[in-house]
């Protein structure tokens, strides 16, 4: 009896290219043939763009481009072409383009159609012997197996297409468009007074989307270190308008601080002492020793470090004990509330003895209320940001207060 190789699971489990590769082997192992292939048709040209072979120099190789027979085109989409040959030696009227490659005993052939209805391919099964097992099961089944390949092709052209988008969104980031940066007030509480800025990338221009998913699609296409480094470039340049006493914070990931864009970004003719670089990452670091190693430098320059979403999971503590910032952000879902909650004050005032020990200092985000703000004041917590104290804005809609005298002429 012949047995099924592949199941639902399993292909469910695969990426939708390998996922394709294994129909292809599952089908020929299951008819007991020795080659299986997947074509795509393009133009006057055909591709096999898939292969699955268990004899030695097969012939038919993936990526292989060939001119196409119309005649054989056309047959193939009218459904006048065979699509069960038991022995080839009796077809002679049948043109079968891998006959001038090897010789076809048995033959399966279905056409591929997309959901569109329009014609993609061909999806095929051949021997070099004759094969009088194969029959209309058989057929019906590498028709299923056909349509999953289908399936998965159209999933991997949707895949495609969406990253295609995702490129040219932040091309046209990085080259200066659709991008903007806005600046969050940081306040030392004691005495009250703006002592630095988040900067916070905004894209205006695009689809709907939090700009943090916007990094991460940038960095599921091997494009978020130039989106990321962008942004600290913009936010860099606006040092320059706020006052000397007064930094800039700056997010960016693992991956771009480890990176030669960073190195040189931050070259010695570049002040680091008002710059602070906000660890974004949520997930577990593995490589803490290879990222402390490469801001040692920075931070010998003056860089400062800051670790935000201190108190909302394990990962933002590993942070805190490997990196050890020069600034730990009180995870907003903390800071809310805090005036009504003993719990979080009591979390709070531990992290204010810890940030104590380990000379950092203490931010507070998110604060949204005078209650939250003075139940900070009388935690000892140094510094807190939020809508209460000021909202992102635009470089030119900040207060003059906020900004260098002469620089207010400038933006303006």
């Amino acid at each position: 009896m012949k047995r099924l190789l592949l199941s639902h699971t399993d292909f469910a489990n695969q990426t939708e290219a390998s996922a394709v590769q294994d129909i292809l082997k599952a089908i020929r192992s299951h008819l007991n043939m020795e080659i299986s292939f997947l074509t795509e048709f393009m133009g006057e040209k055909r591709i096999y763009r898939y292969v699955d072979s268990e004899i030695e120099n097969n012939p038919i190789q993936a990526g292989v481009i060939e001119s196409l027979d119309a005649t054989y085109y056309q047959l193939i989409a009218k459904g006048e072409v065979p699509e069960l040959i038991n022995d080839a030696r009796n077809a002679n009227d049948i043109s079968i383009p891998e006959s001038t490659k090897i010789h076809i005993g048995s033959y399966i052939n279905v056409p591929l159609y997309l959901s569109d209805g329009s014609l993609f391919g061909t999806f095929c099964c051949l021997s070099r012997q004759p094969d009088p097992s194969l029959n209309q099961r058989d057929l019906a089944l590498t028709h299923y197996f056909a349509e999953l390949a289908c399936k998965a092709i159209e999933r991997i052209r949707r895949i495609k297409s969406i990253k295609q988008i995702t490129l040219d969104v932040v091309n046209k980031i990085i080259r200066g468009e659709s991008m903007y940066i806005a600046y969050q007030p940081i306040f030392d509480l004691l005495p009250k007074k703006i002592s630095g800025f988040e900067a916070l990338s905004r894209f205006p221009d695009l689809p709907v989307n939090a700009p943090d998913i916007w990094f991460r699609e940038a960095h599921a296409i091997g494009m978020g270190i130039h989106l990321e480094i962008r942004a600290i470039e913009l936010a860099m340049h606006s040092l320059q308008f706020f006052h000397d006493d007064a930094y800039v914070s700056m997010n960016i990931s693992p991956q771009t601080i480890t990176s030669a864009s960073l190195a040189q970004l931050f070259n010695e003719h570049i002040d680091l002492s008002r710059i602070a670089l906000e660890i974004t990452e949520h997930d577990a670091v593995n490589q803490y020793e290879e990222i402390a190693d490469r801001l040692k430098p920075y931070r010998a320059r003056g860089l400062k470090i800051a670790v935000d979403d201190a108190g909302s999971g394990y990962a933002s503590f590993r942070h805190i004990l490997n990196l050890r910032p020069d600034y730990i952000k009180l995870d907003m879902s903390l800071t809310r509330g805090i005036d009504k909650d003993p719990a979080k004050r009591a979390l709070a005032v531990a992290l204010v003895h810890f940030s104590r020990d380990t000379g950092s200092q203490l931010i507070a985000e998110g604060v949204e209320t005078s209650e939250e703000l003075a139940t900070l004041i009388e935690l000892g917590i140094q510094k807190a940001q939020g809508f209460f104290l000021g909202r992102p804005l635009r470089l030119a809609e900040l207060p003059e207060h906020a900004l260098k005298s002469q620089a207010v002429t400038v933006i303006t």
